[in-house]
């Protein structure tokens, strides 16, 4: 009675509140237009054919040897690189909050952990190229091999493990801090080896916590497009085959139809490790330890661990700094001196370098506040306000988390090349069901107001690289804008309304500045994903249009690997940049230095 009383009491408020109401009808339009129905398009051309609901099209492509080769090889793949990153992840993690390491390996840690987030998606894999394969550095020039290749199921696996076991290292750290060391301690003071309290205390109360990385990056690994496509060679992936689908065979019903089957594993393995692993891992850890853990300092145990990470941390460390230095080179694979910065000059004088740059600046520019407050109005609505539609607004933004950027891509191609609700979407609606019934009279209702469709003219424009820009970097920002909201007394806004102050000027004047350190991390990362993305991109982008990504994988495939090394550093300065300059705006705007003021 009394929880039906407040439910309807919170729903008065709702509606008394129009700009509340007006932002809710918004963003459900938005994410239903830009993420839903891209999506639905690609269900609807792989299940509907000929006008009739059908099955062929998924029969056509699985009587492709291409496509079934392809499915078995990203499983392959998927498999053993989140078993590699998970283990690698967890060792390093294991190093820096249980053993007693110096400030220098500590400070290589924290370099690694930041290489992925600040570098493009194939960095990695020009420095394989570069220093392993026919033409390498240490395989040609130092080792004398020349038959080596580093192209396929191998490379692609090392390149990735590489790209992604920083993830793994940053989930199972915090994991790892939440372990209450009186478990182990107690394990210790009954005889237990270190090795034992690991086996049968530790690792029981991570096992969660591992599954859960260890799906996340096969998640990754699975969608990823950019390394396979360039150290990949002839070993083909899901997300490469449709991109060759769409680009070269120019069969859209096939790549749609492909698209679905890739969503439908990410799908799959996303929802487990959401609603599964997740839930799972925050009931085996609960809270923060009780007190410090005293740290291992027996050199029988530190020196080989520290050593080991030591090595792999300058290992990848080495790997980034291969990409300026190869910018450097005059002529890659047959001179490699004199040093020079002719690449450099040319990225600018010959290569339309600067348009490059600026389109990509620009673009990433504009889609990084708007995925910032649109990341914190999501978050705001789903930990501050009670609505039904709530639960609808938090799965589909998140669920962009979960759809590779090449399926992403085809559905915008599919859905938004006549805009919204044209001709050439909507028939296969009307077919598919009897003459008369509902769909077919809103089909033919909505074709005859917009015969050009709506958004006719956003495929090709700024605009749907701004929102596939915007769509792929939100999850992230909800994420962190969630977790910072969580953490705020709501008593803090209701003072706010209780002295006449409506749900936007809560927002702008008291939540906000709360969170601004969420929301400055949000803006930067965002502006980082999106000037570094390539998947969903490299699909939409059109001539009009010179990004920085398209530019390096259109020159390292055709084997310019100086020219494609020389846009890579230049695009590395601009992100690594961006993040030092947020954490020094959050070191003296940022809510913890009021904090350390207040003190």
């Amino acid at each position: 009675m009394a929880r039906g009383q407040g439910a309807a009491l919170d729903r008065k408020k709702l509606m008394a509140d129009p700009v509340m109401v007006g932002t809710i009808v918004v963003l459900i339009t938005f994410l239903t237009i830009f993420i839903l129905y891209p999506l639905a398009i690609l269900l609807v051309d792989s299940f509907v054919g000929d006008g009739s609901l059908s099955l062929s099209a998924f029969q056509r492509i699985f009587a492709m040897p291409t496509f079934t080769r392809a499915i078995g090889n990203t499983l392959k793949v998927g498999f053993l690189v989140g078993i590699l990153s998970t283990v690698v992840g967890l060792l390093f993690a294991y190093v820096e909050v249980y053993v007693k390491v110096g400030r220098a390996v500590g400070g290589l840690f924290k370099v690694v952990s930041m290489l992925p987030v600040v570098s493009p998606p194939f960095v990695l894999s020009l420095s394989m190229i570069m220093l392993f394969g026919k033409s390498g550095i240490i395989t040609k020039f130092l080792l004398g091999i020349k038959d080596n290749s580093v192209y396929g199921f191998w490379g692609i696996v090392v390149v990735q493990s590489l790209t992604f076991f920083p993830v793994c290292y940053m989930m199972l750290k915090g994991l790892l801090k939440n372990i209450d060391p009186s478990l182990e301690e107690a394990a210790r003071d009954m005889g237990a080896s270190r090795g034992k309290v690991f086996m049968t205390v530790t690792l029981p109360l991570l096992l969660p916590g591992l599954g859960n990385a260890f799906l996340v990056t096969f998640i990754e690994s699975i969608a990823d497009f950019a390394n396979p496509m360039i150290i990949g060679g002839s070993y083909d992936t899901l997300a490469t085959t449709i991109y060759l689908q769409i680009t070269g065979a120019y069969d859209k019903v096939g790549a749609a139809a492909m698209a679905v089957v890739l969503l439908a594993i990410t799908l799959l393995m996303f929802a487990v490790q959401k609603y599964y692993l997740e839930a799972k891992t925050a009931a085996t850890l609960t809270g923060k330890a009780s007190r410090g853990r005293m740290l291992i300092g027996e050199r029988s145990v530190t020196l080989p661990l520290t050593i080991l990470c030591a090595l792999a941390a300058i290992f990848v460390i080495m790997m980034y700094l291969c990409v300026p230095i190869g910018a450097l080179f005059p002529t890659w694979g047959y001179k490699f001196t004199p040093l020079t910065f002719k690449w450099f000059a040319q990225v600018f004088t010959r290569y339309k370098g600067f348009q490059a740059f600026r389109d990509s600046f620009v673009l990433s520019l504009i889609s990084a506040p708007i995925t910032a407050l649109l990341s914190m109005i999501i978050s705001y609505l789903v930990v501050k306000r009670k609505f039904k539609a709530k639960g609808f607004i938090e799965a589909v933004s998140m669920l962009a988390m979960a759809v590779p950027g090449t399926v992403l891509g085809v559905g915008y191609i599919r859905g938004f090349s006549g805009g919204v609700f044209h001709s050439a979407n909507w028939p296969i609606f009307a077919d598919a069901v009897k003459e008369g019934e509902t769909v077919v009279r809103e089909a033919g209702a909505l074709h005859g107001l917009f015969p050009n469709g709506i958004l006719g003219g956003i495929y090709g424009s700024a605009a749907i690289l701004i929102i596939v820009f915007v769509v792929r970097s939100l999850p992230t920002g909800t994420r962190s804008g969630i977790s910072a909201l969580r953490q705020i007394d709501k008593s803090i806004e209701e003072s706010a309304y209780d002295m006449g102050a409506d749900s936007f000027k809560v927002f702008m004047t008291v939540t906000l500045p709360l969170i601004k350190d969420s929301f400055l991390s949000g803006l930067v990362t965002a502006f980082v994903r999106s000037i570094t993305a390539i998947s969903a991109i490299i699909l939409l982008v059109t001539p009009q249009f010179l990004l920085i990504t398209v530019q390096i994988n259109e020159f390292a495939e055709k084997g310019s690997y100086s020219l494609a090394c020389a846009f890579a550093t230049i695009l590395i300065i601009i992100t690594y940049g961006s993040v030092l300059l947020m954490n020094l705006v959050m070191k003296f705007f940022g809510t913890s230095r009021k904090l350390k003021e207040d003190e």
